[in-house]
């Protein structure tokens, strides 16, 4: 026999995917082992007959061979059917579910469980699979479980999976009369009074400006529905989260407690908060049921976890971006229009000698004056004076409020009549129309609108974790030193965010817990406006050394970054943490160093080059664990793809262009089609040539690109890198005519082949040996010029300029050598970097002599060595190197085989 079993008051999610399990298992039988919904139990009352129900009391213990539960994994949920999970007959335990995260206490031989609305999806899914068609009262109960359990997709769990459920059902003739009737059935009578009562004692207080209610309501015997009280209540209310606890008698001395839990709040997990207590359901909806114990301190024990969940509203502090670019009111037009250029903004506040704002000034103004012809004259001409300000303390609704009621699209954050931020209706678009909420594992996000052309269909499924899924990724020392970073950032009021690649490689990583140890970590601070300045950075690093005193501390540029290093440590082994304060930056000219200044962590993650590379992860309180993501990083993250920040992101900066290549074959990602017009178009511009025919610094064309081109060739996917970076026309950054050509492909080929024969255990670099081998492929008279460009060491750069003079002479002398001591004798004066480099672009026959001479003749030594001459009685002196020079050449060719020859081949040759 092969049962279903449903949950205690079963509802109609458990029933429609025990209907559907019925059609997957043939044969199958439904049990409810402990009632039913009340509308559940009214819809059976006239459709019992038509499903493959039978009773528990029936049921031959005997002859169950499987069972397979549904929408749930907690034996306690099963009633006294849990104990046939324990039967020895049983084979098989099937579990499906749609309840992530949740400990099973179910010994399931298999488990089919996944984020989706309604468990009744995941069986729809296997019957189109089978291809297995339904009946239409079959079809009807499994649409009922879809539409009750989503709310009729309205719920936040509701998934496009879901969606595509109901439609198959109803394709397959659910009943839409039937589904109306009892998807929303009202309330009984009984159900009523208790409503009423609810109403007259509900309880609730206000935190953050979400209003949280609660009541207890004490009953003689369980009520059934109370779930649909609870949404009754929250309706009617309009209070944000709801706890509706009901007391009732077990006997004498025994009593059981049920409390419903419904909240409305973003970022609130139900789940997580009712499971420390044995319960469960979704971060929306959940429930729990205790007996014997104090119903008070159960409630009060919620009410605090909930207080603890509710997020802080954001300010105009977490909204705004600072410092605030100010001018003079005695600026002109045509500075000011510069100064909007070079920082891309579209108006500047304008502040008197003591900063005290007096108006402000946009690019509209300003376009308008030099129209007509006003670029001398000062701005407090043309600003405006009447302005809405705003302090750090003004939440999100009152800054919307504002903007809306007075069309204005940027307001001044004042403190102490000191602007002190800025906030723009762009800040506070994104942050309204932010598509990320949490389910039961995490965070995840969805895409209605997807800006950059990539549709749902093309989209991986990828979840944002949670802040302690991230730490329960990283090796505890590591999260450990994270964690201390962030205090000591607190103690000074200052926000610390891990940014860049680390965030990136989180959000990628399915790593073990505690098993991620990144090797490279970037901390940026953010706190200009608590008093923070640009040594911010050096400040955190030197309080952290004096915590970690194995760390080596490092201060350099002329922003004042600091690094701390630790090297070969116990515990940290070998770890860089770079730590600056929050800057923005500006490019003077292509290919340039960057200006940077003091700004916000907003403005510092939109100086970065791509958007999964613009996240960051907030370390500090209130919010930590927060993901900040401006620019739509986990969406390409999720489509698999780099993109751009800026237009003219590659103009400034061509090492860009490498890292995107680089990121894009270590990921296995596409570079998306915008993005690679705007590498084409600055490549074939001939941008680069220009500023260095200009320009005698460029660093982005010399030291950092051979930083990105290390970085690509000791990497092991450096073949398929080099190849899009052929494809795109990037190599033309090395040098304008370097491709990556058949003879090419097959000289890079060859080397691999010298290293891993020549230099097993790498003496050399080998990353400079493939550089050098691009390097030699250019005409001679070039490549010394691009060594010195790419700064590479002075041996390399030797190598390169005498290495047109060298092949030549080998390529003459060689093939008129007739014995190995002559191909010695050639060869012998070239070190193995310059013979590799000499042998790769050689025909077939030299590059054999070359390749003997490095596998045998080079490995040859004398017979006699220089004790063995002191004993047949030599004196030391200059002779010796001739004489074993003589039975070197002797003993390749062949003339001395043995030392008995050797010692004849001495006395014939240099006789005492």
């Amino acid at each position: 026999m092969d049962l279903i079993l449903c949950h205690t008051t079963a509802d109609f999610d458990a029933l429609g995917a025990a209907v559907g399990l019925t059609r997957l298992l043939s044969g199958s039988k439904i049990v409810l082992p402990g009632g039913s919904h009340p509308t559940v139990r009214d819809f059976l009352a006239l459709h019992r007959d038509e499903y493959s129900l039978i009773e528990r009391r029936s049921v031959n213990l005997e002859k169950i061979r499987s069972l397979t539960v549904v929408d749930t994994q907690q034996r306690d949920r099963l009633g006294k059917a849990a104990e046939w999970l324990d039967l020895p007959s049983v084979r098989e335990i099937i579990v499906y579910d749609h309840h992530l995260g949740q400990e099973s206490d179910i010994p399931a031989t298999r488990s089919h469980i996944d984020s989706v609305g309604a468990t009744t999806t995941l069986i729809v899914e296997q019957l189109q699979q089978q291809e297995i068609s339904l009946t239409p009262a079959e079809a009807t109960a499994m649409a009922l479980g879809i539409h009750v359990d989503t709310g009729s997709l309205t719920y936040d769990q509701s998934t496009v999976r879901d969606a595509l459920a109901l439609a198959w059902l109803m394709e397959q003739g659910a009943s839409l009369s039937v589904i109306s009737t009892y998807r929303d059935p009202g309330l009984s009578p009984q159900l009523q009074q208790l409503l009423t009562k609810s109403l007259e004692r509900l309880e609730d207080f206000c935190l953050h400006g979400y209003k949280v209610a609660w009541v207890t309501l004490k009953t003689d015997s369980f009520v059934p529905g109370l779930s649909s009280l609870a949404s009754e209540l929250v309706e009617l209310t309009e209070i944000d989260a709801l706890l509706l606890a009901n007391e009732y008698s077990l006997g004498e001395e025994d009593s059981r407690l049920t409390i419903i839990g419904r909240s409305q709040i973003p970022k609130m997990n139900l789940n997580l908060l009712f499971q420390l207590l044995g319960g469960g359901g979704h971060s929306q909806a959940a429930s729990l049921n205790l007996r014997g114990v104090d119903s008070q301190a159960i409630l009060k024990q919620l009410l605090d976890g909930i207080k603890a969940q509710i997020p802080h509203p954001l300010t105009a502090r977490d909204l705004m971006s600072s410092p605030v670019r100010t001018i003079l009111p005695e600026t002109t037009i045509a500075e000011a229009q510069r100064i909007l250029l070079r920082y891309g903004h579209s108006g500047l506040f304008v502040v008197d000698t003591q900063g005290q704002l007096v108006g402000i000034i946009s690019r509209r103004d300003i376009d308008i004056a030099l129209h007509h012809g006003f670029s001398h004259a000062p701005v407090k001409g043309y600003m405006t004076k009447n302005l809405k300000t705003i302090t750090q303390n003004t939440t999100l609704p009152q800054i919307e409020s504002i903007m809306v009621t007075y069309d204005i699209g940027r307001l001044p954050v004042l403190e102490n009549e000191q602007l002190m931020g800025i906030v723009t209706r762009t800040d506070v678009l994104r942050e309204l129309h932010q598509e990320r909420d949490e389910d039961e594992e995490g965070q995840k996000f969805k895409i209605q609108n997807d800006p950059h052309g990539v549709t749902n269909a093309a989209l991986k499924k990828f979840k944002i974790p949670l802040s302690t899924e991230l730490q329960n990724r990283l090796a505890p020392q590591l999260w450990q030193l994270l964690t201390t970073a962030s205090q000591e950032a607190e103690k000074r009021s200052w926000h610390l965010y891990l940014v860049g690649g680390a965030v990136r490689d989180l959000l990628l990583t399915e790593a073990v817990a505690g098993t991620l140890m990144i090797k490279d970590i970037d901390l940026v601070v953010d706190g200009f406006h608590k008093s923070a300045d640009v040594g911010a950075g050096v400040e955190l690093a030197k309080a952290l050394q004096q915590l970690y005193p194995m760390a080596r501390l490092e201060i350099h540029g002329a922003f004042q970054t600091a690094a701390l290093l630790w090297h070969k440590d116990p515990e940290l082994d070998s770890l860089w943490v770079d730590i600056a304060t929050a800057r923005t930056e500006f490019y003077p000219y292509p290919a340039a160093n960057p200006e940077v200044e003091a700004s916000s962590i907003r403005q510092d993650l939109y100086r970065r080059d791509f958007t999964i590379n613009a996240l960051a992860l907030r370390l500090t309180s209130p919010r930590t664990g927060e993901l900040l993501d401006f620019f739509g990083g986990l969406l390409d993250l999720q489509a698999q793809q780099i993109r751009v920040l800026h237009a003219n992101s590659f103009i400034e900066d061509p090492t860009r262009i490498f890292r995107g290549v680089r990121f894009a074959v270590r990921f296995g990602f596409q570079i998306e089609p915008q993005t690679e017009e705007f590498i084409r178009y600055a490549i074939n511009s001939g941008v680069y040539d220009r500023t260095a025919q200009e320009n005698s610094r460029t660093p982005a064309l010399q030291t950092r690109l051979k930083t990105e081109l290390k970085h690509i060739l000791e990497a092991p996917y450096w073949k398929s890198a080099l190849q899009l970076l052929d494809n795109l026309g990037a190599l033309q950054c090395i040098h304008p005519t370097l491709k990556l050509d058949a003879e090419l492909v097959r000289q890079l080929r060859l080397l691999e082949r010298c290293l891993r024969r020549f230099d097993p255990q790498p003496t050399l670099i080998h990353w400079e040996m493939r550089l050098e081998a691009l390097i030699a492929h250019l005409a001679p008279q070039y490549r010394a010029k691009v060594a010195k460009n790419l700064q590479l060491q002075e041996d390399g750069i030797k190598r390169l300029q005498n290495l047109a003079s060298a092949q030549a002479e080998v390529m003459e002398s060689l093939p008129k050598c007739q014995s190995p001591s002559q191909v010695m004798q050639l060869l012998r004066q070239y070190d193995l970097p310059i013979l590799i480099l000499i042998a790769v672009q050689s025909p077939r026959s030299l590059r054999h002599q070359i390749w003997e001479y490095l596998t045998v003749w080079a490995n040859v030594q004398p017979l006699l060595n220089g004790n063995d001459l002191k004993k047949l009685g030599y004196k030391p002196g200059p002779q010796y190197r001739q004489i074993l020079d003589d039975m070197l050449a002797a003993t390749l060719d062949g003339v001395i085989k043995d030392h008995r020859e050797a010692e004849e081949f001495l006395a014939k040759h240099y006789p005492h």
